[in-house]
């Protein structure tokens, strides 16, 4: 009895021929179809890894964007109590002390004009005395002092034959205050619209 055999008979292989020529010509259109196919390799995953920062990039900016907003809004909403107990309190303390030296540096320019001329300085009886002594200390003007109550204490008319001059300090301070608190509305409608 005879087994069979199951093993692989070596076939031969076609042998190809190829003369130098063609066999140089083939070896160099494969080097150029794989450097191709590796250059696009290449290229393609640049432009995926830009893609990816590009992204990456935005996002990073988006965030960040949200934060400085962020920040700055609370940034914000913490010196809106602190700006407006300063125009409500430091202010109006500021422009009582300085009220007087305005007084005088308003008349000083006329003093030579008006050496003669008596001038009237109308204030709030309240400021009266603190502008009274620093303008009697600041110059040789005749001056006449006026009370009236109806004035602010920072409110001041200085009243010649022809003229009169206001000083409105607290005008000044409501100014500043109706600013500080335009602002902040402003603040909130815009973010409260985006």
């Amino acid at each position: 009895m005879k087994l069979q055999s199951f093993e692989i008979a070596e076939v031969p292989s076609p042998q190809i021929s190829l003369d130098p020529a063609e066999f140089e010509e083939a070896r160099l259109a494969a080097f150029e179809k794989g450097y191709t196919a590796g250059w696009d390799d290449a290229i393609a995953a640049q432009d995926s890894e830009a893609a990816r920062l590009r992204a990456d990039l935005g996002q990073n900016l988006r965030d960040l964007s949200f934060t400085y907003h962020d920040v700055r809004q609370h940034v914000l909403s913490a010196l809106k109590p602190l700006l407006e107990d300063m125009a409500a309190k430091v202010l109006p303390v500021v422009a009582r002390e300085t009220l007087a030296p305005i007084i005088a540096e308003q008349l000083a320019p006329l003093a030579e004009s008006l050496a003669s001329t008596p001038i009237t300085v109308v204030s709030n009886p309240l400021a009266m005395p603190q502008i009274r002594e620093i303008l009697s200390a600041e110059t040789e003007l005749p001056l006449v002092f006026q009370a009236e109550p109806t004035l602010g204490e920072s409110q001041v008319y200085l009243r010649f034959t022809e003229t009169e001059t206001c000083i409105d300090l607290d005008g000044v301070i409501a100014l500043i205050q109706e600013a500080i608190a335009t602002y902040f509305n402003t603040q909130s409608k815009e973010q409260a619209h985006g």
